[in-house]
């Protein structure tokens, strides 16, 4: 790889020249060919066993560029920005103008850089932590949650279904008065007033006694993601087959043995008023530096490129993506159900793409204007971390993450910490 032009052609923006070998664009041609051929088929030969000059001839001479360049490319790239020292912040937009066996090819690419940064003040900043007390409402808020999470379900037969029942039913859905696919079930719980089923099913089952066989009619939701079925209006043959109701636990000293590792109901509140006093310690730290942080952007000028806000974005829809995937839903297919559009989607990202841009600029300049760094021991302390809460061999973890990302990780975190520890702080 050869770099023959690097220059700047506007704000954040640098147009770099390389070029690729004829010897190192053979290379290419030859392991390409290799694997190709494997599934080439030219008559007289078997596969896999076609001398290279012969596929070329009954295929064209160019027949194995492509993939040549895409096995070369991202290397000789990655080689060409590091040489010419550039930090690239976007997609390049690339051409390749000239390409041959004897002169190899050329590159020509369009960079978007990183931007300058010019810090305003980040040392002695004034900002007010405000902790935010454990109330004895927050306190009954956890037993209450408690109790529900012990609670049993109790039949009941001496009365009609109320809202927060758990209703047995079988029941069976017609649109137009045919059976439709997916709208009969037999002895399902559902829980009235949950929100499982259509609006306005669970709202009717309520009133009814055991036994009781009868219509319940509702109107699918205009978005469904049955689209035989949006908007239409259906009947569902109901029978109640049985009621039960939860049963909670009384607060007092047994209680408390049988939830937890305290002997009476005083010893566990002032145990949950403690664990809620280290997270409202812990919210109130979280708030500080998120306020000395935007203090930070805003007293920073940076003319950041679209590029930088765009490839976010591309991140976070990435990152949405995959979690969808996890849950067996695409991407595709959860824009249909919302009725969204890339586009759309992409817009409600924006907001959140650009405070994170003008976070991370305004971060990695505190490292740089204090030259802040990571040691290799709290590279591997931090490794070790992430190795014990995951419960994953260290050793993997090490093949999985570079190791530059931890230590810029790190050094951003130590760049908040410089920050906090330079501030004034003020105790609500």
């Amino acid at each position: 790889m050869e770099i023959i032009r690097n220059e700047v052609v506007a704000e954040n923006t640098v147009e770099l020249e390389f070029k690729v070998s004829a010897e190192e664009f053979e290379q290419a041609i030859s392991k390409v060919f290799r694997k190709a051929n494997k599934e080439l088929t030219v008559p007289g030969f078997r596969k896999g066993k076609a001398p290279r000059n012969i596929v070329e001839k009954m295929y064209g001479q160019e027949i194995f560029f492509n993939d040549a360049i895409d096995e070369i490319l991202p290397q000789a790239y990655e080689d060409a920005v590091k040489e010419a020292g550039l930090v690239v912040v976007a997609k390049p937009e690339l051409d390749i103008p000239v390409c041959s066996k004897e002169e190899g090819f050329i590159v020509k690419a369009v960079l978007t850089t990183y931007p300058e940064v010019k810090l305003g003040q980040y040392k002695g900043l004034k900002v007010e932590k405000t902790v935010i007390p454990v109330s004895d409402e927050v306190v009954l808020g956890e037993l209450v949650n408690l109790q529900e999470r012990n609670a049993r379900l109790v039949s009941v037969s001496d009365r009609a279904a109320q809202l927060e029942d758990t209703a047995n039913i079988d029941f069976e859905g017609f649109a137009d008065g045919v059976a439709f696919e997916g709208g009969k079930g037999e002895g399902f719980d559902l829980v009235l007033g949950s929100g499982q089923f259509i609006p306005g099913f669970e709202e009717q089952i309520v009133g009814h006694n055991i036994g009781d066989e009868f219509d319940v009619e509702v109107t699918f939701p205009e978005v469904y993601h049955s689209e035989e079925l949006a908007g239409k209006p259906a009947v569902f043959k109901t029978k109640l087959n049985a009621l039960s109701t939860k049963e909670f636990p009384e607060l007092d000293d047994e209680f408390a043995k049988d939830v937890s590792e305290f002997d009476t109901l005083e010893e566990l509140k002032a145990n949950i008023r403690e664990v809620k006093g280290e997270e409202a310690d812990k919210a109130a730290e979280l708030d500080l530096e998120n306020k000395l942080v935007q203090q930070v952007v805003e007293g920073m000028e940076a003319n950041i490129p679209e590029g930088m806000y765009e490839a976010r974005i591309d991140d976070m829809v990435n990152d949405f993506g995959n979690r969808l995937s996890q849950q067996g839903l695409s991407l595709d297919m959860y824009l249909q159900y919302t009725q969204m559009d890339m586009e759309s989607m992409r817009k409600s990202f924006r907001e959140q793409a650009e405070e994170q841009v003008k976070i991370r600029l305004a971060l990695e300049a505190v490292v740089k204007a204090e030259d802040i760094t990571v040691s290799d021991e709290e590279y591997e302390e931090e490794l070790m971390k992430a190795a014990t809460t995951y419960n994953f061999p260290i050793t993997e973890l090490r093949k999985m993450i570079p190791v530059e990302e931890v230590k810029h990780d790190l050094s951003v975190q130590k760049a908040i910490d410089f920050i906090k520890a330079n501030a004034e702080i003020v105790n609500a």
